[in-house]
């Protein structure tokens, strides 16, 4: 009973550290994409609507990604979509710093300011959650 109870720990701990390296590299890879492509003010044409996951047992709610476009260097016009998503609805003509791959412009990103702090409480927590479940299987009672 044991052994089946340390295998689900083990895989919970090898998926809880893959999803969190996964999350690290995507967003590093990502601002370093933005550090090195051109930067610009994009204007917001419409949104998409969606709604959030309700993660957590919270409440779905409405969310908004904002739809813009940008002139590159070269004055051409492009059309992009920011993976960051909104509460209220974006409201068109306004501003939105972008950046994009001078080779394909076609490929951009909002430059926004992405928050680290939801991977540093979620670290910890799924450390102890770890440490708990390890130490609550080791006083189990078998029969």
């Amino acid at each position: 009973m044991k052994i089946a109870l340390y295998v689900i720990w083990a895989l919970f701990v090898m998926g809880a550290a893959f999803s969190c390296t996964k999350a690290v590299r995507t967003t590093k890879r990502q601002e370093q994409l933005i550090a090195t492509w051109s930067k610009t003010q994009a204007a917001v044409t419409g949104s998409r609507q969606g709604w959030s996951n309700g993660a957590g047992n919270a409440t779905r709610s409405i969310r908004y990604w904002p739809r813009y476009q940008f002139h590159d260097s070269r004055g051409l016009l492009y059309i992009g979509e920011s993976d960051v998503s909104y509460h209220g609805k974006p409201v068109p003509g306004s501003p939105l710093e972008v950046a994009y791959n001078p080779e394909d412009p076609n490929q951009s990103l909002q430059v926004a300011a992405r928050s680290n702090k939801v991977l540093g409480c979620l670290l910890p927590a799924f450390a102890l959650l770890s440490l708990a479940a390890f130490w609550f299987i080791g006083i189990f009672p078998v029969r």
